[in-house]
C-alpha cells in the first residue's frame, strides 16, 4: 500500500516533503508532490498540498504521482489503480 500525505491551509513545500517522508516504509519506490499556495505571504503561506510515496506492484515502469488530467486542472494521489 502506498503512503500519501496532504493538507489545505498553512504550510510550507517543506512541511509536505517532511510528512511525506515520514511515511517512506509505505512506499519506497518513488516519491512525488503537488503544491499549489493560495498566496506568498510568508513561510507559512495558505497552500493546497498533497504528496506520495509509491510502493511499485503493478505499472511499475509508469504509475508516478500526483497524475494530473490532460489541461492540468484536476490533480489526484490514490493507492490503486484508475481503470
Amino acid at each position: 500500500m502506498c503512503g500519501i500525505a496532504g493538507f489545505v491551509g498553512e504550510g510550507s513545500q517543506q512541511v509536505l516533503e517532511k510528512m511525506t517522508r515520514a511515511v517512506h516504509y509505505r512506499g519506497p519506490d518513488g516519491e512525488g508532490y503537488f503544491y499549489a499556495p493560495f498566496d506568498a505571504a510568508g513561510s507559512f503561506a495558505r497552500a493546497a498540498a498533497l504528496g506520495h510515496r509509491r510502493l511499485s506492484i503493478i505499472d511499475v515502469a509508469g504509475g508516478v504521482q500526483p497524475m494530473f488530467n490532460e489541461d492540468k486542472s484536476v490533480v489526484v494521489v490514490f493507492n490503486g489503480e484508475i481503470l
